[in-house]
Parts: structure tokens; C-alpha cells; sequence
């Protein structure tokens, strides 16, 4: 086996401006908020992002400029509201969306998952989703009954970012005993053609084969994987610790002007030299502590 343990920089090294990134975690869980600031401190530009249910990281990623295009089935703040630099851009006209019910959303990772260029569909029938997004929606008759489908086109990245739990340094990813299971990480690392693993701990190779049923990403999947204690802060790890609420709410009255996310940014992303920084920026781990879900060693147990 290949130890593919390495730092933030030299995993996101290769993601370079123009390219399509999708991106993992669900709402306020599991966003791959560090490795989105590391992006943002690089100056990484015209992206075109995918996504689940996105928060953090994509907003913040439309705060630096940084999305030219945005395929997904939401982008907000979850019980926070809206995602207002999300949404400034798409009215601004900075960033073209294109919209997916979850089933077609699911259908797109699916179909790159399994080398295709499109998965039929029924569920946008009757909707203005496909009239709004021709080149990637379009209809077409079931060859065996006559009936009317869609055909929704793969999601195919050129790069794919998950924030996970643990791993290894082989990049063999598992889940914990206990998690939320509302997301769709591993259809998303499994259709990825270069999967970039960031987790919050790295832990033996001796543990992740006592619990081989808990491996969700393979290390053959993964091109890299980094160890990222905090790496989703300030949204949540689930089973972890629970998103930041004093920072997120900080977070959001800053971006309701422009030049409040832009200072924001320059104070928690584009002047601090790396994730350890970024951690002793926001108070240190004494500090992040805090937040922690109680009992998050028997997560694991």
C-alpha cells in the first residue's frame, strides 16, 4: 500500500484556476472549510463547484470571487438563514447556477460513478428545471415502454475535497459508530477521479482493520489525505463537535457588505499561513474544545 499522508498545500497543490471541484459534507456537516481557506489564501479563481446540500465553504468560496458556476441542490446557512455572498453573486451575475433536485443530483454522482454519461430520471418531469438547463438535463424516450424520461449528465470533476473522520495514512476513511447519514459523501468520493481526503484524525492502520465495515472511503480512491484536527470549523464534524455559533453568526454579519467579507476573509483565510494558524486565530484547540459532542471517543470505540 502507498502512504498518501501529506500536508494541506501539497494535497490542494494540483487544483488550479478554470477547474471543476465538487465538494462533500452536508449543510453545517462535514464542510472542507480548511481546505477551502487554503484555496482562498492561494488565489484560486473560476471555479466551477458541485455539491450536496453546500454551506461554508461555498459561500465563502463566492465571497473571494473564487466560483464562476454552481451545480447543486442548495446553497445556504441551514438555520442561519441565507448565504449571502452565495447569494450576491448569483444576483450579481458573478456565478451562473444550475440547479438539481436531490434525486438528480444523486442520479449525476452515480452516473460518474459508474463510468457513464447520464442516468435516466423522472423526477424533473413537470418542472422547469430541465427548460432552464438544456445542455445537461434532456429528455428522451425509454426504449423499452415508450415513456418520457430525462437524461441528467454525470458529474464529472476534475477534482473532488471531502472532509472526513479518521483515516490512515494509506487514506482508508471510516465512519464513526454513531453519525448523521443524511449525505451522500461516498457516492460523491466514489464518482471523484482525483479524491483529496482531509479527516480529523489520523489513527493507526492496526484500527481501521479491527472495523474493516466502518471503511466508507477505500484508500484506493484517494490520491491524498490530510490530517485536519478542527478542518470543518466553523460548521460541525458529526459525532465530533458542533459548529461554531458565535463564529458563524460573527461570519454572517460581517458578509452582509461585501467589504465585511473581504475583511473577514483576509483576517481568518488570506493572512494566516496554514490551518494551525487559522486554529490558534480562533482561540486555540483549549478553545475548540468547546464545542466538542461529548463521549466523541466512544464514536470510535
Amino acid at each position: 500500500m502507498k502512504e498518501k499522508l501529506v500536508t494541506l498545500e501539497e494535497a490542494l497543490a494540483p487544483i488550479a484556476s478554470g477547474s471543476t471541484l465538487a465538494l462533500g459534507g452536508s449543510l453545517l456537516r462535514r464542510q472542507p472549510n480548511a481546505a477551502i481557506r487554503s484555496l482562498i489564501r492561494r488565489g484560486v479563481k473560476d471555479l466551477t463547484v458541485q455539491s450536496w446540500a453546500a454551506t461554508t465553504a461555498t459561500d465563502m468560496l463566492a465571497a473571494a470571487g473564487a466560483i464562476s458556476r454552481y451545480e447543486g441542490i442548495y446553497t445556504g446557512m441551514f438555520s442561519y438563514g441565507l448565504a449571502p455572498n452565495f447569494r450576491r453573486g448569483v444576483e450579481g451575475g458573478a456565478i451562473a447556477v444550475r440547479d438539481f433536485s436531490e434525486t438528480a443530483m444523486v442520479a449525476r454522482f452515480r452516473a460518474a460513478t459508474q463510468g457513464l454519461a447520464f442516468l435516466p430520471i423522472k423526477t424533473l418531469l413537470g418542472s422547469d428545471i430541465a427548460r432552464h438547463n438544456p445542455e445537461q438535463i434532456r429528455p428522451f424516450s425509454c426504449p423499452f415502454t415508450g415513456e418520457p424520461l430525462q437524461a441528467v449528465a454525470a458529474a464529472k470533476a476534475d477534482f473532488t475535497i471531502i472532509h472526513g473522520y479518521v483515516g490512515d495514512k494509506y487514506g482508508n476513511v471510516q465512519w464513526p459508530i454513531v453519525r448523521d447519514s443524511d449525505d451522500i459523501d461516498q457516492m460523491i468520493a466514489s464518482a471523484a477521479t482525483r479524491l483529496i481526503v482531509t479527516v480529523e484524525k489520523i489513527i493507526p492502520h492496526e484500527e481501521i482493520k479491527r472495523r474493516p465495515t466502518l471503511t466508507y472511503i477505500p484508500g484506493n480512491w484517494v490520491e491524498a489525505i490530510v490530517e485536519l484536527p478542527y478542518g470543518a470549523h466553523p460548521a460541525a464534524c458529526d459525532g465530533h463537535y458542533d459548529e461554531d455559533d458565535a463564529h458563524l453568526t460573527g461570519y454572517l454579519e460581517r458578509s452582509r457588505t461585501p467589504e465585511g467579507a473581504q475583511a473577514y476573509l483576509d483576517e481568518y483565510a488570506r493572512s494566516v499561513p496554514d490551518h494551525d494558524a487559522y486554529v490558534a486565530k480562533v482561540g486555540g484547540l483549549a478553545a475548540l474544545e468547546a464545542l466538542d459532542v461529548p463521549n466523541r471517543e466512544q464514536t470510535h470505540a
